[in-house]
């Protein structure tokens, strides 16, 4: 039964004030406009100087400043149906789609090339913030995607549908006071964001200075320090492994822990997949069972990681597995690994193809370099005060990002009204 004051519509149940529209009802005469197909834009055309092309990363990265592609003011003129505007969006719609961005004042003149659309609204019906905010909304993200065609490559529908998108729309002065709300939101998580970026920062600074090799410092053998350095292997996968995987968690099933699981002292428990005991026991190797570094080998190469918890977990296969003869070196052969030294050390030994790899025997003739104890243990207290004041941040942000789904959900349906 509907709530007094609401009423059921094609995009849910909407306050009886509010209307839907279509994106072409919202647009100016001829605002949707995709840019240029076929040789318009070859390389020859392509000049040093002149009008601005708008690329895709102008809209992903939301910067104007991206890109070096200009074209002469003859071009430019023959091209003039594809000129920005200020508060034009402009939409990525091929390959990573859906990414908008509204050009600010003042931009450089300049035209879009053939992976962008530009929206320009007519204000008289909606508030341009409010828009960004909906046009973000899942809901509105999942219908202008067109996966029919299989594959990690998207695409945007097609125009006569594009054009077709339905918005709810509150009064003007219900648009401006949730575009406000979010608005302050977003302010709060990219506060959050910038933040972190700089604490990073400055961490990265103090492992430079920190992990910087004294003369006294000795070094050793990757391979040397461990007593198990191993992988899943290729046949174990294929004929065990993989047939007994399932995607419910359960006390018998163990977390199966691939590359995104894990970062830094951080692992993730709530997986994908899980492997029945039963299963597991037989590989006691590859089994996280006790404390244990973790190094990314495959695809996404570099990422290292610790394991130091009593849940029992086991690895997947893109990721090498090391026990070490002596578990109190883990912490200091972490950060020095995630130094620029040490990433520099295991990407150097990538091997290209369609993924990048590593190998094992590589990896365990990295020299690692040690000072002693005492220097290892104040060194990773400063590092891991670091880490916790990063974590700490990371949980805010994931909050805040949090909370503003939640105001999402209930301001973009009309269950929460600002008016």
């Amino acid at each position: 039964m509907l709530k007094q004051d609401y009423k059921q519509t094609e995009i849910g149940v909407i306050p009886e004030d509010w209307e839907v529209k279509e994106l072409d009802e919202l647009s100016l005469s001829k605002g949707l406009i995709r840019g240029p197909f076929g040789g318009a834009l070859k390389k020859e055309v392509f000049v040093s100087k002149g009008y601005k092309v708008y690329e895709q990363k102008n809209a992903i990265y939301k910067s104007v400043k991206l890109g070096n592609y200009f074209i002469t003011k003859d071009k430019f003129d023959e091209l003039k149906r594809f000129e920005v505007k200020s508060d034009d969006f402009i939409l990525s719609c091929s390959g990573t789609i859906g990414k908008i961005y509204r050009l600010p004042e003042n931009i450089e003149p300049g035209i879009i090339n053939q992976a962008l659309l530009i929206i320009r609204l007519n204000e008289e019906y909606i508030n341009l913030s409010y828009f960004e905010h909906i046009f973000n909304d899942d809901k509105i993200q999942n219908k202008i995607i067109d996966d029919t065609q299989g594959g990690a490559m998207k695409n945007l529908v097609g125009m006569s549908e594009f054009k077709k998108t339905k918005f709810p729309l509150p009064p003007l002065a219900e648009q401006e006071a949730i575009a406000l709300a979010l608005s302050d939101a977003d302010a709060w998580i990219d506060s959050l964001e910038q933040l972190i970026a700089k604490k990073g920062l400055i961490k990265q600074g103090a492992m430079q200075t920190l992990l910087t090799p004294k003369d006294d410092w000795e070094v050793k053998k990757l391979g040397d320090l461990t007593k198990v350095f191993t992988k899943q292997t290729g046949f174990d996968y294929s004929a065990y492994i993989k047939p007994s995987l399932v995607q419910f968690k359960s006390d018998d099933n163990l977390p199966f822990i691939q590359n995104k699981d894990f970062k830094n002292k951080w692992i993730n428990f709530n997986t994908d997949y899980y492997i029945p005991k039963d299963v597991a026991v037989k590989f006691p190797r590859i089994m996280l069972d006790e404390k244990c570094l973790l190094i990314s080998i495959s695809g996404a190469v570099g990422n290292v990681g610790v394991f130091d918890s009593k849940t029992l977990a086991f690895i997947g296969g893109a990721i090498a597995i090391l026990k070490f003869k002596e578990p109190q070196l883990i912490g200091w052969v972490l950060y020095y690994l995630k130094s620029d030294k040490g990433q520099n050390k295991l990407l150097g030994n990538v091997k290209a193809g369609s993924h990048q790899n590593l190998i094992l025997d590589d990896l365990r003739k990295l020299d690692i370099e040690f000072p002693s104890l005492s220097e290892q243990e104040r060194i990773a207290a400063i590092l891991s005060d670091m880490d916790a004041e990063l974590e700490s941040l990371e949980s805010k942000l994931a909050k805040a990002r949090q909370i503003k789904q939640g105001m999402m959900q209930e301001l973009l349906t009309g269950r929460t009204r600002l008016v």
